[in-house]
C-alpha cells in the first residue's frame, strides 16, 4: 500500500524522538568504548582511526545532492498525493548515485598514497595500515551513496521507525567494532574492513525496507533521463553544501595532523566527537524530520504552519540543549578526567568548553539550514559555506599556532556563529519566516530563561568552591530553570506535543517488554 504524508505536530514530535533514540544509542556505546579503543590502539593509531571516521562520514555526503533531491521530490509527490511518480524519482536518483560513487571511489583511491605519505604526519610504521584503510574506505563509496538515496525515500515517507531499525546497529558499529577489533588484536585495516562490511549490510536493509513501504519500486524499475535535470539542478547546490560542510567540520583534524601531531589529533578529536555527536543528536533528528515536512508544506503553500514549526523547533532546541551544554562548560575538566583520564583533562578542557558553546549555536542554525533548501533555495546555504571556507582556513592557521587545539575549537565556534547569522538573515530576507514570527510562541522568554541559567552557572564556576558545592549550586539553578521554562516559556501546544510523544514512547516501551 502506497504511503501518504500530511505533516502534523504530533507526528513530527514522535519522529524526532525516534531519531533521538536512533542517534543517541550509538553515542552511549561510543562513550564507553572510546577510552578502551584509545588505550588499545595508542594515540597515533587512534588519530588515524578518527580520520577514518571523518572520511567515512564525509563520503556519505558526497552524493552530488541526489539523495536529498530525491527526498524533496518524493515528499512533494506524497504531499500532493501523486504517488505514481515516486518510483521514477527513486530509481533515477539511485542510478545516478551509483555511477558517481564508482567515479568517486577511483578518485579517492588515486589520492590515498599522497594523503598517507605526504599530507598527514603519520609515523612510518603506520603508513601502510593507513593506506590500506583509506583504500577500503574508497571502495565503499558506491555503497555509501546508494544508501543515502534509499534512506531518503523512507525519510520522505516519515518512516523513521524503519530507518532507526537500521541506523542504530550501523551507527553503533562505528564505535563497537573498533573495540571488538582491539580485543581480538586486529590492526587498523581489519577494523576498517569490519566498518565497511557493516555499511554494505545497512544498504541491503534499506533497500528491502524501501521496497516494502513502496511496492511500486518492485513493479517499476526505470531510469528516467527527463528527471536528471531537476535532480541535478536541485542537487548541484546541495552537492556544494555536502562537500564543503563536512570539510568545514573536519578539516581541523588535517590542520592539527599537519601542523602539530597525530597525538594532538586524538586530544582534539575525543572531546570534539563527544560534544558534537551528543549535542547535535536532537538538532540532527529534528532537521531530518523537518526537511520532508517543510517540502510537503511548501508544495501546498502552507506558510503559516511552516513558521509555527520553525519557531517551535528553535524554542525546543534552546530549552533542551542550552542547560546541558552550559553544564558541559562548567564541569568540562571533571567530565574529561572521569572519562578519559588526567592527561585529556589537562590538555582538552578549554577545547571542550569552547566547542560546547559552538555546538549550541550550530544546533540552532540547523533549522534555517534545512528550511532554505526545502523551499527551493539550496544555493544560499551552499554560498554561505563557500564564503566561510577561506575565513575558517585563515582562522585555523592563525589560532592553531597561538592556542593549539583550543585555537582550533575557537576557530570552529566563530565559523558556526557567522554561519548562523547568515542563515537566519536569509530566512528573514526571503520572508519565508518573517521576523515578527520570532517574537511569537514565547521564544524570547526561552532566550531570557537560558541566559539567566548561563549567568547562574557562571557564578557557580567562578566561586572556585569544592566540586560538591558547585554541583549543588548547578542543580539548584537547573531546577529553577525547569520551573521557569515550564511555566513561562512553554505554551499549551508545547506541553500537549511533549505529552503525546511521551505517551507514544511509553506505549511502545510497554509493548517491547
Amino acid at each position: 500500500m502506497e504511503q501518504s504524508f500530511q505533516p502534523r505536530g504530533k507526528l513530527l514530535a514522535r519522529n524526532t524522538l525516534l531519531n533521538v533514540a536512533g542517534y543517541g544509542a550509538p553515542l552511549l556505546v561510543g562513550v564507553v568504548a572510546m577510552p578502551y579503543v584509545i588505550r588499545g590502539l595508542g594515540a597515533a593509531s587512534f588519530g588515524i582511526l578518527s580520520i577514518a571516521w571523518v572520511l567515512l562520514a564525509y563520503l556519505s555526503f558526497f552524493d552530488l545532492g541526489f539523495g536529498k533531491a530525491a527526498t524533496k521530490y518524493v515528499a512533494e509527490c506524497l504531499g500532493r498525493g501523486d504517488n505514481g511518480q515516486i518510483a521514477r524519482w527513486v530509481w533515477t536518483s539511485v542510478g545516478l548515485e551509483l555511477v558517481f560513487g564508482v567515479a568517486g571511489a577511483a578518485v579517492f583511491g588515486a589520492v590515498t598514497p599522497l594523503l598517507a605519505e605526504r599530507v598527514l604526519k603519520i609515523p612510518p610504521n603506520l603508513i601502510r595500515d593507513a593506506k590500506v584503510s583509506f583504500f577500503l574506505l574508497a571502495a565503499s563509496l558506491p555503497v555509501v551513496l546508494v544508501t543515502n538515496g534509499l534512506r531518503g525515500v523512507l525519510e520522505a515517507a516519515q518512516r523513521f521507525d524503519l530507518i532507526n531499525y537500521v541506523r542504530v546497529p550501523v551507527n553503533t558499529s562505528v564505535f563497537l567494532l573498533p573495540a571488538i577489533g582491539v580485543a581480538f588484536g586486529l590492526h587498523l585495516p581489519g577494523i576498517v574492513l569490519l566498518l565497511v562490511l557493516t555499511r554494505v549490510g545497512g544498504a541491503l536493509a534499506y533497500l528491502m525496507l524501501a521496497v516494502a513501504v513502496f511496492p511500486a519500486l518492485r513493479r517499476s524499475f526505470s531510469f528516467s533521463p527527463k528527471l536528471v535535470r531537476p535532480l541535478a539542478s536541485f542537487g548541484g547546490w546541495i552537492t556544494v553544501s555536502n562537500v564543503v560542510s563536512p570539510l568545514l567540520t573536519y578539516v581541523d583534524r588535517f590542520f592539527i595532523g599537519a601542523l602539530l601531531s597525530m597525538a594532538a589529533v586524538a586530544y582534539y578529536a575525543a572531546p570534539y566527537e563527544a560534544v558534537t555527536r551528543a549535542g547535535l543528536i536532537l538538532p540532527a533528528s529534528l532537521a531530518t524530520t523537518l526537511f520532508p515536512a517543510f517540502s510537503s508544506l511548501d508544495a501546498v503553500g502552507a506558510r503559516e504552519r511552516v513558521a509555527g514549526f520553525y519557531v517551535r523547533s528553535l524554542k525546543l532546541l534552546l530549552l533542551a540543549l542550552g542547560p546541558v551544554l552550559l553544564l558541559v562548560v562548567v564541569f568540562a575538566h571533571t567530565i574529561l578526567h572521569l572519562w578519559l583520564g588526567a592527561g585529556f583533562a589537562q590538555k582538552s578542557t578549554l577545547t571542550l568548553q569552547i566547542l560546547a558553546v559552538g555546538v549550541l549555536i550550530n544546533a540552532l542554525a540547523g533549522i534555517p539550514f534545512i528550511l532554505l533548501p526545502s523551499f527551493g533555495r539550496p544555493d544560499l546555504p551552499a554560498k554561505f559555506l563557500l564564503l566561510e571556507l577561506p575565513i575558517y582556513a585563515s582562522l585555523l592557521w592563525f589560532l592553531i599556532g597561538r592556542m593549539g587545539i583550543a585555537g582550533v575549537a575557537l576557530a570552529w565556534t566563530l565559523r558556526v556563529g557567522l554561519d548562523a547569522v547568515l542563515l537566519f538573515g536569509a530566512c528573514a530576507w526571503l520572508r519565508i519566516v518573517p521576523l515578527r514570527a520570532l517574537g511569537e510562541r514565547h521564544l524570547l522568554r526561552s532566550i531570557l530563561a537560558v541566559s539567566g541559567l548561563a549567568l547562574a552557572l557562571l557564578v557557580a564556576l567562578l566561586t572556585r568552591a569544592a566540586l560538591a558545592i558547585q554541583v549543588g549550586l548547578a542543580a539548584a539553578a537547573i531546577l529553577l530553570f525547569g520551573v521557569v521554562a515550564w511555566s513561562l516559556a512553554m505554551d499549551d501546544a508545547d506541553k500537549t506535543l511533549l505529552a503525546a510523544a511521551a505517551s507514544h514512547f511509553a506505549v511502545a516501551f510497554g509493548r517491547s517488554k
